[in-house]
């Protein structure tokens, strides 16, 4: 155990963000510098429970517990050795995860939880500082090829850790640069690419190879593939975006999320879908719809509004959300921080339009829940002014013209491509991990999906097992 009183002396501290004015001038991660002194008494607060519950949140099965020790007693090399033996990459988690493992510790159950997310970012953070994290090349080779195609968290540690134990792995990426959402999809304020560059870094020193402008299935054919690789994991993504099929649609001034993201992640303010001066309207509220918000304030938007059709969570866990499980909270990003309008129990039934197809407006109407349906509440419509809309209201399933239909890959009954406990496609020699196979989920998961995909592509090849699986598909998620 860590303080013994640890949890009873010291309360809850999270990094404070750098200040509002300040940060929508840059492009910057939101958050100010900690200390490792303040942090060492949060990982203090960790009761090492008889039975960590943290660990059942944690899709990875992160040694949470072991690592608070070693942080509380400056031991922070062991901690970042506990920290990567589950996870190839706790930058990504650390910055990115809702941490289901925080909704799952036991001294949440009537009081603040222990600050998970935070340490585990500070320790990453500290092991890049002290030049302890190094590419960690096979000893030998097993002479199999492995091809990923997707280079998101997924792909990405279903890579490295095929490269680790000795197999040739070439990671396909369609976009200009590896990453897959990470690098375009989540904006610079939420997680700096530098982390990611220097991961990409490590993996190309260990000899995973990187294939970039690639659209496999097109660029490359299917039958190209499977003649040049032993082993092909699928890995990219739910890309198939849900629409709002409402009059008005055709609009200039309707985008989807994704392409909105993509060209402002990498030109800023320059980016060719561009909110300054204009009134938006995100809708959806999620993490995607709260990276469009924060976008759009850095470019200038004159007013931000959320739409959200759920109503507003509570503030505080509900009855039927009880402790270990991940509950529905109203949460303040630090987008929302920023400014902006969130209105829930509304849809919108028509987007407004001049004469010239440009959009003006959009006409929205209370709903509530009748027989597991939303239904209007009348005389409730009402018009809102915005210039852009942006439509943030999740993902369906993966694309499935091109690769995925002429692998001829079986999908399963939600359009996912369908896979039994060892990853496998119902095609010999394809497996499939993250949002691929699963939906649209977390990061925690594609990358627990990826190590787990990784471990059963090894057995295929080589029939020995020395990858760890943290999870199987049939596995239930928290969160």
């Amino acid at each position: 155990m860590a303080d013994p009183k640890g949890f009873l002396t010291t309360p809850r501290e999270n990094a404070s963000h750098r200040p509002v004015d300040i940060r929508l001038t840059d492009w910057r991660e939101v958050y100010e510098e900690f200390g490792h002194q303040r942090l060492e008494k949060q990982a203090g607060r960790c009761m090492d429970c008889g039975i960590p519950f943290c660990h059942q949140g944690c899709p990875l099965g992160n040694l949470i517990p072991e690592w608070n020790t070693l942080v509380w007693r400056q031991d922070w090399r062991d901690a970042i050795e506990r920290l990567h033996a589950t996870n190839n990459f706790p930058e990504f988690t650390g910055t990115l995860c809702p941490a289901p493992c925080e909704a799952a510790c036991v001294l949440g159950i009537n009081s603040d939880p222990v600050s998970i997310k935070r340490v585990e970012v500070e320790i990453i953070d500290r092991a890049w500082d002290e030049g302890w994290v190094v590419p960690q090349p096979p000893a030998t080779r097993t002479g199999k090829k492995v091809a990923v195609i997707g280079s998101g968290p997924a792909g990405l540690a279903a890579a490295q850790q095929l490269t680790r134990v000795g197999h040739d792995v070439v990671v396909y990426e369609r976009a200009d640069a590896v990453g897959g959402l990470l690098r375009y999809g989540i904006p610079e304020f939420k997680m700096e690419k530098r982390r990611l560059d220097r991961r990409l870094d490590q993996m190309r020193a260990e000899g995973t190879e990187f294939r970039t402008n690639v659209n496999v299935g097109v660029d490359v054919t299917v039958e190209e593939l499977r003649s040049s690789y032993d082993a092909v994991v699928l890995a990219g993504g739910a890309t198939a975006w849900r629409d709002l099929p409402v009059p008005g649609r055709e609009f200039t001034g309707v985008y989807q999320a994704m392409e909105y993201l993509p060209p402002a992640n990498k030109a800023y303010a320059q980016s060719p879908i561009n909110a300054a001066g204009k009134h938006v309207v995100v809708i959806g509220g999620g993490d995607t719809g709260a990276d469009c918000l924060g976008t759009a304030h850095r470019q200038g938007a004159a007013s931000v509004t959320q739409l959200e059709i759920m109503p507003q969570p509570p503030a505080s866990r509900a009855p039927h959300h009880p402790w270990p499980t991940y509950p529905m909270l109203y949460r303040v990003t630090s987008a929302h921080e920023e400014g902006g309008e969130r209105l829930y129990s509304v849809s919108t039934v028509e987007f407004l339009g001049d004469d010239e197809g440009q959009l003006r407006g959009l006409k929205l109407v209370e709903v509530r829940m009748e027989n597991g349906r939303f239904v209007p509440v009348e005389g409730t419509e009402r018009e809102l002014e915005c210039q852009l809309v942006l439509l943030a209201m999740g993902f369906v399933g993966p694309q499935r013209e091109g690769l995925v239909e002429e692998l001829g890959v079986e999908l399963d009954p939600r359009g996912n491509v369908a896979r039994d406990r060892s990853f496998a496609t119902s095609v010999e020699g394809v497996f499939v991990a993250g949002d691929m196979g699963r939906g649209q989920s977390l990061i925690v998961w594609a990358i627990a999906e990826g190590r787990s995909a990784a471990a059963a592509v090894d057995t295929y090849l080589t029939g020995r097992d020395v990858l760890p699986a943290p999870i199987r598909p049939t596995d239930r998620a928290i969160a």
